[in-house]
Order: structure tokens, then C-alpha cells, then sequence
């Protein structure tokens, strides 16, 4: 057997540096890599395979077809981009038969997933199935009631197809669900957008009692001043004062908006009186903002006296 002593004898010597002093000519890193990609020999890609014949073309279907369903076989049924994918391929292919199968059996597995009914419904508008795209949308919606992108583009795809009618009726459908303020504007607005008036002012008259807040009272207020019929938002914003009165958070944002109201009017003794009222009605702790924008007033367009009664209010708060 060979020693320890012996295999180390055998192992070559290190060789040691005599002149440690630098190159003249200095290789940098980025050099280095330049080079590496001048002498990097092109990618060979894969080439192009034209099919020629009925047969050929079947072939490769049936090959591609076996690829997507190994990928669902094996675990690709929880991951809901491996169905689009699949379906989509098929309408690649122009069998939409066979597209449409696919969707389904992708909803089996994901039928709470909304943006996977987004997809289907925009597929069958895309290829121009409009019947098959609106049963899409009406078992949606039907399912998920809850959505309002849904509810949206349902909508949306009625109205670019000129069926004015069936997009209303789609959204009362939504609005029996009462959505937030924002479904309920968007409602009001399509009504606008056909210059239904009265259409509009009904679903706003709707929309305060199915959110009686301040925000939906100023919405509704704003609507009436853009139609020119300043008396209608005046009275929205007194029918508000009382419905909202011992809710001071909200009492308070109305009475700002009240008082600009009328500010905008040019009835300044009407904006006076309102905040006049606002103080006496809301606490004293709740009323900072209030104080502050009623000296504002004041000295834009009250007098000396009303100036100074109103610091002075401000102060006894403090």
C-alpha cells in the first residue's frame, strides 16, 4: 500500500508567482463579457413547420388536443389559465363547439371565479355569438350577484349593441340587489346619457333611501343644479337636514355643501342662517371645521359685527 507520506510526495508542487507587479495591459470585466458574446455561436431555433394537407392538420390537433388535456390531468384543473389557455386554442383552431365545452367544464371547477366568466362572455362577443355571449352573462350574474364588474359589462354589452331597453332592464335587476352609491350612479348617468331626466331624478329619489347619507344627498343636490333647477336641489338638501338630523358626522359634511349651495346662489343671509343653524345643532367638539369655514364667510361677505361674532363664537369653543 501506498503511505501518506508518498501520495503527498506525488501531488505537484504549487508554483509560485515571481513577478507580482501588474499587466500592461489591464482586462476589465465588462471586456470579459463582450467578448463572450462575440464568440457566443447563434441559437439554433427550432424550424418552421408548414402543414400541407386535411390529414396533417388533424394530426397535429389531435396532438395538440392530448397536450392540454395531460396538462388538466395532471393537477391543471385547480389552475384556471391552463383551461383559458385551452379554450382559447380552440377558438384559435375556429372550433368554437369544442371552445365552448371547455369553458363549461373549466366553471364546474371554478364557477366562483368571476373573471373566468369574464373571459368566457368576452370570447363569445369577440366571435361575435351575441346570444350565446348574453346567456353567459345572465347565469353570472345570476350566480354572483355581488360583482358589479359583472353587472358592468353586462350592461356595457347591451347598450355598444343599441339594446337600450334590455341594458335598463339589466340594471333595475342590479339595483334590487343595492349595490353601492357607485352602481346607482352609474345608472343615473346611462340615463343621462339618453337625456332621460325624469328617468334619472326617479333613480336618485331610489338611490338617497337606499343610502341615506350625506355624500348621496350632495350627489343627488349637484344632479339638480347641473339640470338648472336650483329650487329642486334646495329642497333636497332640506329634505336632508331632516332625515340626517342627530347623525352630526354626517349632519355636518351636509351642512357645509347646503351653505356652498347657496353661497354659489349669491343668497349669502341663506348661507348665514345655515351655518348659524349647523352650530347651534352640532356639539361644540364636533364642530371645528364648522367655526372655521363660517369666518371664512364672514369675512368674505359678512360686516365688521358679523366678523367679530364670529371669532368670538370660535374662541368660546377653545
Amino acid at each position: 500500500m501506498v503511505s501518506v507520506c508518498e501520495k503527498d510526495s506525488k501531488l505537484p508542487r504549487p508554483t509560485r508567482v515571481k513577478n507580482k507587479s501588474p499587466a500592461a495591459v489591464q482586462i476589465t470585466a465588462e471586456q470579459l463579457l463582450r467578448e463572450a458574446r462575440e464568440r457566443q455561436e447563434p441559437e439554433v431555433l427550432p424550424s418552421e413547420h408548414s402543414i400541407t394537407d386535411s390529414t396533417e392538420l388533424s394530426d397535429y390537433r389531435l396532438r395538440r388536443r392530448k397536450e392540454f388535456e395531460d396538462r388538466v390531468s395532471r393537477g391543471g384543473r385547480s389552475d384556471v389559465q391552463v383551461w383559458v389557455n385551452y379554450a382559447r386554442w380552440e377558438e384559435s383552431q375556429k372550433d368554437y363547439a369544442r371552445a365552448r365545452s371547455v369553458w363549461e367544464r373549466a366553471l364546474k371547477d371554478h364557477h366562483r371565479n368571476h373573471a373566468l366568466w369574464v373571459k368566457y362572455a368576452e370570447s363569445e362577443m369577440k366571435n361575435k355569438f351575441v346570444n350565446s355571449a348574453r346567456h353567459v352573462w345572465d347565469r353570472a350574474v345570476y350566480l354572483l350577484p355581488r360583482v358589479d364588474q359583472l353587472w358592468y359589462k353586462y350592461s356595457h354589452m347591451e347598450e355598444m349593441l343599441g339594446n337600450i331597453a334590455g341594458a335598463r332592464q339589466i340594471f333595475e335587476r342590479w339595483m334590487n340587489w343595492s349595490p353601492d352609491q357607485q352602481g346607482w350612479l352609474s345608472f343615473a348617468k346611462f340615463e343621462l346619457r339618453y337625456n332621460e331626466t325624469e328617468r334619472a331624478r326617479s333613480i336618485y329619489e331610489r338611490f338617497f333611501l337606499c343610502h341615506p347619507k350625506a355624500s348621496s344627498f350632495i350627489r343627488y343636490a349637484e344632479f339638480e343644479v347641473k339640470c338648472g333647477e336650483v329650487s329642486r336641489a334646495r329642497d333636497v338638501y332640506e329634505r336632508a337636514m331632516e332625515k340626517l338630523e342627530g347623525d352630526y358626522e354626517e349632519a355636518e359634511m351636509l351642512y357645509l355643501a347646503f351653505a356652498e349651495f347657496e353661497q354659489g346662489c349669491n343668497e349669502f343671509q341663506r348661507a348665514r342662517v345655515i351655518y348659524k343653524f349647523a352650530l347651534d345643532h352640532i356639539p361644540i367638539g364636533r364642530a371645528e371645521e364648522l367655526y372655521t369655514r363660517f369666518i371664512a364667510f364672514e369675512k368674505q361677505h359678512g360686516d365688521k359685527q358679523g366678523i367679530e361674532d364670529a371669532i368670538v363664537g370660535r374662541r368660546r369653543t377653545l
